[in-house]
């Protein structure tokens, strides 16, 4: 998107912005700080820093930092993400981008017609997670970086058990781990890693300027130039990490904070609920309703894949989001039949995004909220941990169109607009975000790849209808379109017998998925009384805890 476009935008949402801001000044203030991620030692990572007083952005960065060292497979210092912040004294939104960027040496691509975008350390872009944490502490936090570090320090000294559902994620990567890894990770109960633990003691002294540009600088471009890595000095030196204005839209009774590119969650949330802003969610049986949400996301996610990359190197066009496009998509959808996606036009495939990424959500109780979803994309990243660090790093470069029209780790082919560019960023389908209704707010997120902004979009629709328990449509199985392949992605159970039926009387073709997806990690806030309720995933192992004032 142009930087006139987002200025526009950001202009046009501005009255959204005060209202909720000013919903969430005369609310009652939680009534105590809660953390919710998807590792328990995480989580108490995060409560610890509350009790100790410390407010929800310091929390962020210490869960973070933990969720590195105990969830390997999904996110750490090796990676990027976004933070979606609300900072209650300033009735302020900001998004922190640490997305990383693509290395100059990648070229525009040329590297991986030979070389592989998936596996190995030619594979990873620029990390940003460390300048991320530096920043929330730094800019937001009370607490000194040292306090917060301790945590992942800890874990990653004495060591974590394993569990079943890392052990899953073991023995599927093992084969594409390199010799530190496999000394690391494999072969054992416990999982301890020293050269990681020093790593994050220089990062506590001296925060993000030694890790980009001191000796964990140094060490990790020596173990790039000797195994093969794409990543140099002037690559980290330059990194910066970037605070985007949110996007922000309404629908109907509620206000939707979400991310900004490079993720294309926000956007592809606001083109999907333009499209339903005249519909009575509601009212509809739950087959139309499904069949609507179906074809919405069709729709959407065409233009998702089609225009949107990095803002600060592509154009997206103008009329992204213009109400009257919109609204002729949805009137081009006839609730009686499915509309073929070859009638879209479109690309051949749809962009995707690593499934193995990890999320989780903060208040504290004077109000500070985040949502914060973070990747190493494929499980486990390139699969290679650079042994003077032991930093495992990303394959985020797979996440580029690294050859434009060829299929990516996921089968899934991509636009020039996702194009390989030195110091760009890929895109991505990270959507934490805030939903915020009359009398409660919903702090949300998951990872799932490209399924992260359907899974939004059903977790958003469940908690504004309001016809379940929040721990219900978190957990209730999901289903997904993405355009194409033109095929209703979807867990078991997603669909009883009768509405299933429906939706293939109506052209829909079902594809159950063999696995679960996703891992959900939300909080919902009564601001009329100040109570709060944590929703951790049944398909994961995460947990929510409270703290008391």
């Amino acid at each position: 998107m142009s930087r006139l476009y987002l200025r526009l935008f950001t202009l046009l949402a501005l009255p959204f912005v005060l209202l909720m801001a000013s919903a969430l000044a005369q609310a009652v203030a939680p009534a105590s700080g809660m953390v919710v991620s998807g590792h328990k030692d995480a989580t108490q990572a995060g409560i610890d820093i509350l009790t100790a007083g410390g407010n929800a952005f310091d929390a962020a960065a210490a869960t973070t930092l933990a969720l590195g060292v105990v969830e390997p497979g999904s996110s750490g210092l090796g990676g990027g993400g976004f933070f979606l912040l609300y900072i209650a004294k300033e009735k302020r939104y900001v998004m922190i981008d640490a997305r990383e960027t693509s290395p100059q040496l990648a070229g525009h691509g040329e590297v991986y017609q030979s070389r592989s975008s998936i596996n190995g350390p030619q594979s990873a872009g620029v990390p940003g997670i460390a300048a991320g944490v530096d920043h929330l502490v730094s800019q937001y936090g009370k607490l000194k970086r040292g306090q917060i570090t301790q945590a992942a320090i800890a874990l990653a000294n004495s060591g974590f058990e394993v569990s079943p559902r890392l052990q899953g994620m073991l023995n599927w990567r093992a084969k594409a781990f390199n010799e530190t890894a496999r000394r690391i990770f494999l072969n054992t109960s416990v999982i301890k890693q020293p050269a990681l633990a020093d790593t994050l003691r220089r990062f506590a002294k001296a925060g993000a300027e030694e890790f980009y540009r001191g000796e964990t600088a140094g060490r990790l471009v020596a173990d790039m130039k000797r195994d093969g890595g794409l990543i140099r000095e002037a690559d980290l030196a330059s990194y910066r990490v970037i605070e985007r204005e949110p996007v922000v839209f309404d629908y109907q009774d509620f206000h939707f904070v979400s991310a900004a590119l490079p993720s294309s969650g926000g956007l592809t949330l606001a083109h999907l609920f333009e499209q339903l802003k005249d519909d009575d969610l509601k009212s509809l049986s739950e087959a139309d309703r499904t069949h609507l949400l179906i074809e919405s996301m069709k729709r959407a996610y065409r233009d998702r894949n089609q225009h949107l990359g990095d803002a600060d190197f592509v154009q997206i066009p103008s009329d992204y989001l213009d109400a009257s496009r919109l609204q002729a998509l949805r009137k081009s959808i006839d609730m009686h039949q499915s509309t073929s996606s070859t009638l879209l036009k479109g690309l051949a495939e749809p962009a995707g995004n690593g499934t193995d990424t990890t999320h989780f959500s903060i208040i504290d109780a004077e109000g500070n909220m985040v949502s914060a979803t973070l990747s190493i994309n494929y499980g486990f990243g390139s699969a290679y941990v650079s042994p003077s660090t032991g930093i495992l790093l990303n394959d985020e470069m797979d996440d580029f169109a690294t050859q434009v029209g060829k299929a990516n780790a996921y089968g899934l082919v991509q636009g020039a607009s996702n194009a390989v560019v030195p110091g760009k960023r890929m895109l991505s389908s990270m959507t934490p975000s805030f939903v915020i209704g009359p009398n409660r707010t919903l702090i949300v997120g998951t990872p799932g790849g490209s399924r992260i902004i359907s899974m939004v979009l059903l977790a958003s629709v469940g908690f504004m209808l309001d016809e379940q328990t929040p721990a219900e449509w978190v957990d209730a199985p999901r289903f997904h379109h993405q355009f194409l392949p033109d095929v209703v992605q979807h867990e078991q159970g997603a669909f009883s017998p009768e509405v299933a039926k429906a939706l293939q009387q109506r052209g829909h073709h079902l594809k159950a998925m063999n696995r679960q997806y996703g891992n959900m990690h939300a909080i919902m806030w009564q601001r009329e009384t100040g109570e709060l309720t944590g929703i951790a995933d049944h398909r994961g192992e995460g947990v929510a805890v409270s703290v008391t004032r």
